[in-house]
């Protein structure tokens, strides 16, 4: 899920997560437990265990998620690991089983939350998570990791969960061959984008791939345009309510979403991201506006090479901006053996663990000390933009934003998909802030 020395403000949103209780008894023929025989001393030493909450199931996570397991049971042997991700893009199925399993007082041993709004504004003001500030002293992690990532999982002076990595949002990925087939560059601009778009709908090619079955995909797409149409600063004041969705600048951005999507996919509604970017990868459509999520898909799953098979640019007028969305764990409260879950944000926040994880899933890391020569050349261009560029939080993947207001802006965007009513559109958004209290 972006980086430079701008600060990268305050994040919401909510969840929840259980662990199965473990008994000492032992099951009996009919189900119920027989207690421990009195001349039998009761087993107290049941086998550690380390679950690990996340929606990591596809694509090129899932791969990164296995290296990481892989890597941690090399250093703890004795510790058992279940890995209980949970199918669905951005968490949307998730996210919902961890707020049940959090409501009813049982949580995983950590799990996966967006930095920001996510993790500050959801779990941590409502008091599910543990402070880390002596596991960063432990492992001098507080000058390893960027000072403005910190303070994205930061609330009150208290740092509340480890960053695994770093992933940009704001990212045109295109099919080379397409576009050099038909002589033309991949737009870095709007007046750009639609250029080369109509030159490609009138060859017959589906300029821009959408699955928005998930209508998190759309809302990744608009938050882009935002961005490109705002500018980082005027987009930060959405999130402080600085700025009205109902301002002419933003209806300005919902035309230019409204006419991008004229361009997309009929079949636009019954694809995922994964179905978006397969038909970027097999030629049927050109360009797929996406997390760089994508590029861990297109060459961890689909065996694409960077510069040969794809490439990519930061989406139109967006250039010198960098949407960051980070993946991190913390430590919920109550959890029953909490050195073992600091032994797995161990490995999750040392260089060696990001190094695994990362370049399978797509991602940067989030230490700034990692070997770069483990990074191909999309990676390694992407770690030099997050020095140099302007930061911007995502309110898609839940870092500028309450989860409510993300859930009530998904909404609104299906039905915008459908009728196209700007003003309509608008409108919700700005009721929607204005119920999860974005304001001045």
């Amino acid at each position: 899920m972006k980086r430079n020395t701008v600060k990268v403000l305050s994040v919401l949103t909510a969840g929840g997560l259980l662990l199965a209780a473990c008994s000492s008894g032992t099951p009996n023929p009919q189900g119920q437990e027989t207690p421990p025989k009195p001349s039998e001393p009761a087993k107290t030493d049941a086998k550690k265990q380390v679950e690990i909450f996340s929606w990591w199931t596809g694509a090129g996570e899932e791969a990164g998620l296995k290296g990481l397991i892989q890597l941690y049971k090399e250093k703890n042997p004795d510790i058992e690991v279940i890995n209980a991700a949970v199918s669905g893009g951005a968490g949307t199925n998730a996210k919902a089983v961890l707020a049940s399993r959090m409501q009813g007082g049982d949580p995983p041993g950590t799990f996966q939350v967006h930095g920001g709004a996510e993790l500050n504004a959801g779990w941590v003001a409502a008091g599910k998570m543990e402070p880390l500030n002596d596991l960063f002293d432990q492992e001098g992690w507080k000058d390893k990791f960027p000072k403005e990532l910190i303070e994205l999982v930061s609330k009150d002076g208290q740092i509340y969960s480890v960053p695994v990595n770093i992933h940009r949002g704001n990212v045109l990925f295109y099919n080379k061959k397409v576009l050099d087939q038909h002589g033309l560059k991949a737009p870095t601009t709007f007046e750009e984008f639609f250029r080369v778009a109509d030159t490609l709908q009138a060859k017959g090619v589906t300029p821009l791939a959408l699955g928005d079955k998930e209508p998190w995909t759309a809302s990744h797409l608009f938050e882009t345009v935002l961005l490109g149409s705002l500018g980082p600063d005027g987009y930060k004041k959405l999130w402080t309510g600085e700025l009205s969705f109902e301002d002419a600048s933003v209806k300005k951005a919902a035309e230019t979403f409204k006419k991008m999507i004229g361009y997309v996919n009929k079949d636009h509604a019954a694809r995922n991201w994964q179905d978006a970017a397969q038909l970027v990868a097999k030629g049927e459509a050109a360009m797929n506006v996406m997390g760089d999520w994508v590029k861990g898909y297109f060459t961890t799953d689909l065996k694409l090479k960077p510069n040969e098979d794809f490439g990519w640019t930061p989406t139109p007028d967006s250039e010198g901006s960098f949407m960051v969305i980070t993946d991190t764990f913390g430590l919920p409260k109550g959890v029953k053996d909490p050195e073992s879950i600091k032994s797995f944000l161990k490995v999750l926040g040392s260089v060696e663990g990001q190094d695994v994880f990362n370049p399978l899933k797509g991602s940067i890391p989030a230490r700034i000390d990692a070997d770069v020569t483990k990074y191909d050349v999309y990676g390694q261009q992407t770690i030099e933009d997050f020095k140099t560029s302007k930061l911007a939080p995502s309110m898609a993947h839940g870092s500028a934003a309450p989860e409510g207001f993300v859930t009530q802006a998904n909404q609104a965007m299906t039905i915008f998909v459908t009728r196209g009513d700007v003003d309509q559109f608008t409108k919700s958004l700005q009721q929607a802030a204005a119920a999860s209290g974005i304001k001045k």
